[in-house]
């Protein structure tokens, strides 16, 4: 798929110009003020954007497989407030949970959506004072994976089971249930965990707790950064033969998937501040 002006659409469907335009403004994808096209909420929801050319400047862009026959309607749409509203939690949480996900990130005072945020359902639009801003379709609400991320965060004893029903091949969940709650609110499984989590939180790193891996295999990091696709382990058990045979198989799967992965161990707690910042300064991550 590529982006291509109205008049180049145009051409590829073998109709006249003047034709498409009118059809984008019946639609109310686009709108004319001052002899210059502009476009609209319904008009970027559409696949609608903006490119900006030296020669030209600014010109209105779509996908090239657009259907425009398609109905779309702004007030359908779901934004962090009204899909905190559905999960009883604020705006501003659900922004975190969604970027923990790597699914939006902060840019130009507001939120931008990834390539990932766009596969489930993001949105990107800009407000009147020119921030940016995302919004979703109706099925976010019951997408599992920001399910999961919501639950894990607030520690509901659904998502316990679901964890472990999910990971009954490997009781080490079991063993060590999430009870120990983190200044952001995370359910972690030991000490040393909740240090890390405070270390990244204090330094202002986004970060996910307990995310699967993308991969086919059934496996969770014990931390995950969107911002640089960066995992994080602490290995806490390694006189247990188990616990080495897993730690084993987990280190084949990030070798094999060429994972980036920061490796924490007990000696790195005892001076986690140095440790994991050095670690953190080799992924182009400082932290004061």
């Amino acid at each position: 798929m590529k982006n291509i002006s109205t008049t180049a659409l145009a051409k590829e469907r073998g109709i006249e110009s003047k034709d498409l335009f009118n059809i984008f403004t019946d639609n109310k994808w686009i709108y004319k003020k001052e002899d210059k096209w502009h476009l609209t909420k319904e008009g970027r929801l559409a696949g609608g954007d903006i490119k900006y050319n030296p020669k030209f400047g600014e010109y209105i862009i779509w996908p090239n497989n657009l259907d425009y026959n398609k109905s779309v309607d702004y007030k359908s749409t779901l934004n962090a407030s009204k899909i905190g509203g559905h999960f009883n939690i604020s705006s501003q949480k659900i922004n975190l949970y969604l970027a923990e996900l790597g699914w939006i990130g902060k840019d130009q005072g507001g939120w931008v959506t990834t390539n990932s945020g766009r596969k489930n359902g993001a949105k990107q639009l800009e407000a009147m004072n020119g921030k940016p801003y995302v919004v979703w379709d109706n099925k976010i609400l019951a997408n599992k994976h920001l399910i999961r991320e919501i639950q894990g965060a607030t520690g509901d004893a659904e998502y316990q089971k679901v964890t472990e029903t999910e990971s009954n091949s490997d009781d080490f969940r079991k063993k060590f249930p999430a009870l120990l709650r983190t200044p952001d609110g995370h359910y972690v499984r030991s000490r040393a965990e909740l240090l890390i989590d405070d270390f990244l939180y204090k330094n202002g790193i986004v970060h996910a707790y307990e995310r699967k891996l993308n991969i086919d295999e059934e496996v969770y990091c014990d931390f995950y950064i969107p911002s640089q696709k960066l995992y994080i382990e602490f290995w806490g058990l390694e006189e247990n033969e188990q616990y080495a045979e897993r730690k084993r198989i987990k280190l084949a799967l990030y070798a094999k998937y060429n994972f980036k992965l920061i490796e924490v161990n007990n000696s790195d707690i005892e001076n986690l501040d140095e440790k994991l910042a050095t670690k953190l300064r080799k992924h182009n991550i400082i932290v004061d």
